[in-house]
């Protein structure tokens, strides 16, 4: 989201001079730095090469987007979440080409092999070994380098959303929410303010799917959210974006190459890409089943997931046929 904001900031305004300044000094000020983001380098896959045909001269980039409802348990920080479970995982996979954007979610029960942990939940990763191991493990799932790192404190849903004047998110299911106490969100499409929006994306509970259908609503909610931000109301409202940034950046923790240098240049890069450019799809599953320890955990489709290694590891995931799972 902070992307496609800079891109269209950059070519409708021109954000030139002390208000460009401000939006990407709030960025990397207020944004929290994650130490050690990254696992020895021995173990980790080759960095994609540059590749000059896509007309950008760049490589593709993949993004690890880490969730969580909790902050660590160390020193409260967000940024060392060792000791706490990641509640969301997703990875953005730009391509060379900057045509379009992947975003995959990632069940965070998916049982998978922990590099020095045996087998376990993938959302363990994180509790065993904070962010480097979480990388690692993720690595070693696609084969495939992960470049940039964020963890997105959930708390922060509240405060973009209600910097947009809330957003339209159209449920496809009706539930009683756990996490906001007597409402009921309706099947339909509903302007949600912040407080709604954050109990709208940690809901689980209220479905037969639980995670499945959380992470579907997460998607939504991001899709929700990029189609508001980018609408002329928003770019053309400078104290809207400032309170936008500046919504966001408490709420992040990040690896020290995503600053706003990084962002406004992937953002040019990005120029042309629209809400309908992004893929939503999550990585695939044969569905739920039990451990060998009697955990409940979400099984990965073996078969499916060799497509989709090399979708990430040549940079086709345009081949790939997206999946937004339900174990209904």
């Amino acid at each position: 989201m902070l992307v496609a904001i800079t891109a269209a900031i950059l070519l409708v305004t021109g954000a030139a001079g002390i208000y460009a300044w401000s939006l990407s000094n709030t960025f990397d000020t207020q944004t929290v730095k994650i130490p050690d983001v990254f696992p020895d380098e021995a173990s980790r896959p080759t960095a994609a090469p540059v590749d000059a045909a896509s007309g950008q001269n760049a490589t593709g980039q993949n993004i690890l987007l880490l969730g969580s409802d909790t902050r660590g348990a160390n020193d409260g920080s967000i940024a060392d979440l060792t000791g706490q479970r990641s509640d969301t995982i997703m990875v953005v996979h730009v391509p060379a080409n900057r045509e379009n954007i992947y975003v995959m979610s990632i069940m965070r029960d998916s049982w998978l092999e922990i590099p020095g942990r045996g087998e376990a939940k993938i959302n363990a990763a994180m509790s065993f070994g904070g962010v480097p191991l979480a990388v690692q493990t993720v690595e070693g799932l696609l084969g495939a380098r992960i470049d940039h790192v964020a963890i997105v404190d959930f708390t922060g849903f509240e405060g973009i959303t209600d910097a947009l004047g809330g957003v339209d998110i159209d449920n496809p299911i009706g539930f009683d929410s756990s996490h906001l106490k007597g409402h009921y969100f309706a099947k339909g499409t509903h302007l949600l303010n912040g407080t709604e929006a954050l109990a709208f994306v940690r809901e689980r509970y209220a479905f037969s799917d639980g995670d499945f259908q959380r992470a579907r609503n997460q998607q939504a909610f991001i899709k929700a959210v990029l189609g508001k931000s980018l609408t002329a109301e928003t770019l053309t409202n400078p104290a809207k974006i400032s309170d936008l940034v500046g919504a966001i950046a408490p709420y992040l923790a990040v690896d020290d190459g995503l600053d706003s240098s990084y962002v406004a240049g992937l953002a040019v890069e990005l120029r042309d890409v629209r809400v309908g450019d992004v893929t939503f799809f999550t990585l695939p599953t044969t569905g739920t089943g039990t451990s060998p320890d009697g955990q409940s955990i979400v099984v990965i489709d073996q078969d499916k997931l060799k497509g989709v290694q090399k979708g990430f590891q040549t940079d086709t995931l345009d081949a790939v046929q997206p999946e937004v799972q339900t174990t209904e």
